[in-house]
């Protein structure tokens, strides 16, 4: 049987040129538990990331963050020389204290080292998409914009992207580079950055929505979800995510996982068509159990 084909997501241009199947990979989870260290088995997460690619991921997304630097090392160890086509986007701007700590830092001097770190983890020449991780609250957010304007015009980054932004941020970094992708959290039951999508989706830029399962508690539950899942002979999870592909043409969804048979079945969503009827089903009850966890 062949495998999955992200490819069936269909095609999206990171800043107008650089071509990805829509449904990528995430590799925070690639990584020790707390996104902290080395994952408990190094030839499963070596066989994870091949397997997305045997797919059609065209996307994975890391973080210099993720371990830190394990994800980035993992992904050089699994995929150096990189395929043609294969575009890894990582992120700089964040400092790891111990798991499950995460202090963003803007300082320019340390988001240069971030960027220069991250070409030599993974073995490039440049990066095709650099994220902000967080605009970091030590410094104005033009200091940071600045620095990341100059690594571009030197050739350093292709691509820039920013992540957990307003609107008004966007706007704001967009005089200093083009704002190629977003990445805010997002998915069928968190809309809270529900306006950033569809600024972007005005704009032609990228949004990534990460957690696009919420960390799997979408994938649990005798709900719409599940009973939709069950008439289309399909997981919650890849219903989820057909429908963060339908919501709108520049949704770049990266489920993450260090299984490389739950990369087949996150991919498979990349082929799940939903209906107008039961898309806007799913967008009902979503908006209905948003309302109700920001009330709780």
């Amino acid at each position: 049987m062949s495998p999955p084909d992200a490819h069936q997501a269909g095609l999206f241009r990171i800043g107008g040129d650089l071509p990805v199947a829509r449904l990528g990979f995430g590799a925070m989870r690639i990584t020790g538990p707390g996104i902290w260290g080395d994952p408990p088995d190094r030839d499963r997460a070596l066989a994870t990331l091949r397997r997305a690619v045997a797919c059609g991921v065209t996307l994975i997304d890391t973080a210099d963050s993720y371990g830190p630097y394990v994800s980035e090392d993992l992904i050089r160890a699994a995929l150096h020389p990189y395929p043609a086509g294969l575009v890894i986007a990582t992120k700089g701007g964040h400092t790891r204290h111990g798991p499950d700590i995460w202090r963003p830092v803007g300082n320019p001097n340390y988001l240069r080292q971030c960027v220069l770190m991250s070409l030599r983890r993974l073995g490039l020449a440049r990066i095709d998409l650099w994220q902000l991780h967080r605009v970091g609250p030590d410094c104005p957010p033009e200091a940071q914009f600045e620095v990341i304007a100059a690594m571009r015009d030197e050739g350093l980054i292709r691509h820039v992207g920013l992540s957990e932004v307003s609107v008004g941020m966007i706007e704001r970094a967009a005089r200093f580079f083009p704002v190629a992708t977003v990445q805010n959290r997002f998915n069928l039951v968190n809309r809270a950055s529900e306006d950033v999508l569809d600024y972007c989706a005005a704009q032609g830029i990228g949004f990534i929505p990460w957690a696009p399962l919420a960390a799997g508690g979408l994938a649990t539950g005798d709900n719409v979800l599940a009973r939709v899942a069950r008439e289309m002979n399909a997981t919650p999870g890849q219903v989820a995510l057909a429908w963060l592909l339908r919501r709108s043409p520049v949704m770049l969804p990266i489920p993450g996982t260090g299984s490389p048979a739950h990369v087949d079945d996150n991919v498979a969503a990349a082929g799940l068509v939903l209906d107008a009827s039961v898309f806007d089903l799913l967008d009902r009850h979503g908006r209905a159990e948003w309302r109700r966890l920001a009330a709780s």
